[in-house]
């Protein structure tokens, strides 16, 4: 597994997200990982605090979304750069955004416990990437999520 964070590898101007954004203090700053890169697999862990309550014990679906959300963009942009043989970092940056988010919850997520989401790159194209991510909670998958990302437009940045 890689040491350095896909969201490390963010330019300074577009590391404010409030779910990854190294930038963002009050965020979650959630890290992405290479878990097998040859098979485009990542990997992030998050421990919810007491804020993340929906009801006392379960974790707030809303968290969850931006989870998954955050670690499929994050895994997208990785894996445009792994297709293009470039550094993730390098110049012109590949930074990817939502087009569509689908998330399923299967099982209500217990709090008090890391979550551990798990990516899947399913589709590659110039501007556009479908991840597939699964969270788990105490080796139990209790959501699904489909992350279609998009290339930033330039008009974003």
């Amino acid at each position: 597994m890689s040491k350095q964070a896909f969201q490390d590898c963010y330019p300074e101007e577009l590391s404010h997200c409030y779910g990854c954004g190294s930038n963002n203090a009050d965020g979650h700053q959630l890290k992405s990982y290479w878990l097998d890169e040859e098979k485009g697999e990542t990997i992030a862990h998050f421990t919810p605090r007491s804020c993340h309550t929906a009801i006392p014990g379960l974790v707030y679906g809303g968290l969850i979304a931006s989870l998954i959300d955050c670690h499929g963009t994050g895994s997208a942009s990785a894996a445009a750069y792994r297709a293009q043989g470039r550094v993730i970092g390098s110049t012109p940056a590949l930074r990817f955004v939502t087009g569509a988010l689908n998330v399923n919850f299967l099982a209500p997520t217990p709090m008090g416990v890391e979550l551990i989401l798990h990516g899947k790159i399913t589709e590659i194209k110039e501007r556009k990437v479908i991840v597939e991510v699964a969270l788990s909670a105490n080796d139990l998958v209790c959501v699904k999520g489909s992350v279609v990302a998009v290339k930033m437009p330039a008009t974003m940045g």
